[in-house]
Parts: structure tokens; C-alpha cells; sequence
């Protein structure tokens, strides 16, 4: 039933590294590139193979006015395990592949639909507030199960969040609607480094609606 429930959110997964090949960015000495497939649709998490590439947009911006952007702590919140890339892209590799995990871009629609990383589902912060009349079938789908008044939490999956990156709020914000809920914190991590720090490192992003 778990399975059936990611199924619904983001399909059938299937995800293996690549062999090393002779790319001289690669993410680690051993990987050169990690491919997946959802739906039938294959993507690829590489990187910038152009030596001389820097950041540029908002992306780009050393300094936001705090507040509203300002920088957050390592953890999220207590029990709440902090990750960076190797391990985000582990838990692809096992957790989502294997319908016990989702990796969660907590950003509004409009920045997910700019680009995100390959493999990410979006669900705001902003839905998981307990104002949101329809969080309920959120925490479903996600494995509670209703009873009476509340939820029992045995069963959920694990989930990976971030959003633009340290200087965002969205996905602490959207880890503590998810622990207030009762959501157990160690079912939960947090991307810090989040988008400035994915493609500070040049690696692929995905443009949701796209097949690439």
C-alpha cells in the first residue's frame, strides 16, 4: 500500500549509478554521472562539464536582506538530520527506488516549475500548514493513517527536503509543520545547501513538463 501511495505521486523509479567515464567533473572519483528513470522518462544528475562556469541570476546574489533571508541553522530541527549532496543522491538511489522515501522541493510552484533537482516532487511549505483544509490527504498519501482526532505515523515514509538554499526558509518552515503534525523527525531531513548550493557545484537541474 505504501508503494501504491508513492506510485501515485511520483510513479514507478528506478534509479543506478553509471559507469566512470571520461568526464573531468564528476561527482565523486568513482562517479561520474547517476542516471534514474520515473515514468519511462530517464533523467541524469552530472555536472557542468565547463570549468570556467559561474553562477549567475539570483543564484548569483551574496547578500538578502535579513529579515526576510537570513541564514538558517546546520538542523532544522531537533532529530532532524542534515545532508548534503552524496547523501541526497543516496537517498535516491535506495529510499525513493524503493518506495520508502520522497525527496521534497518545499519551494512555491513557480520556482519548482524554473527548475529543480532531478527526482524532486513538489509539496509548498505553505500546504503543510495545519491551516491548509486538504494537509490531511498530504499526511496520507504520505503514508499516517487517521485515527479520531489525529494520526498514527508508523508507517510513513522518509522524506528529503530543501528549497533555494541556506537563506531560505521554506523548507525549515515546512519540517516543523511536519513535526508539529507529529511527522517523526527521524523520518525527516534537510538539504540545507538547497538550490544555491546544487548549482554552485554545477549539478543538473530538471525542468518539470520537460523531457530532459
Amino acid at each position: 500500500m505504501k508503494g501504491l501511495r508513492l506510485a501515485v505521486l511520483l510513479g514507478l523509479i528506478c534509479f543506478g549509478g553509471t559507469p566512470a567515464s571520461a568526464q573531468d567533473v564528476r561527482i565523486t572519483e568513482t562517479m561520474a554521472e547517476a542516471s534514474f528513470v520515473v515514468n519511462g522518462q530517464t533523467f541524469t544528475i552530472s555536472r557542468n562539464q565547463d570549468q570556467s562556469a559561474v553562477l549567475t541570476g539570483d543564484f548569483a546574489k551574496t547578500s538578502r536582506a535579513c529579515p526576510q533571508f537570513c541564514i538558517h541553522p546546520m538542523q532544522a530541527a531537533p532529530g532532524v538530520t542534515t545532508v548534503g549532496e552524496l547523501e541526497l543522491i543516496d537517498f535516491l538511489q535506495t529510499k525513493v527506488t524503493a518506495g520508502d522515501g520522497l525527496l521534497i522541493d518545499s519551494r512555491l510552484p513557480d520556482f519548482y516549475l524554473s527548475g529543480t533537482i532531478p527526482g524532486a516532487v513538489n509539496v509548498p511549505f505553505s500546504t503543510l500548514d495545519a491551516t491548509n483544509p486538504y494537509r490531511a490527504d498530504i499526511l496520507k498519501a504520505l503514508g499516517a493513517v487517521e485515527i479520531g482526532g489525529g494520526f498514527d505515523f508508523t508507517n510513513v515514509v522518509d522524506l528529503m527536503l530543501f528549497c533555494n538554499g541556506p537563506w531560505c526558509d521554506q523548507s525549515p518552515r515546512a519540517i516543523r509543520f511536519l513535526i508539529d503534525a507529529g511527522y517523526p523527525a527521524d523520518h525527516l531531513f534537510y538539504y540545507r545547501g538547497g538550490m544555491q548550493d546544487w548549482l554552485l557545484l554545477g549539478l543538473q537541474t530538471h525542468v518539470p513538463g520537460s523531457n530532459g
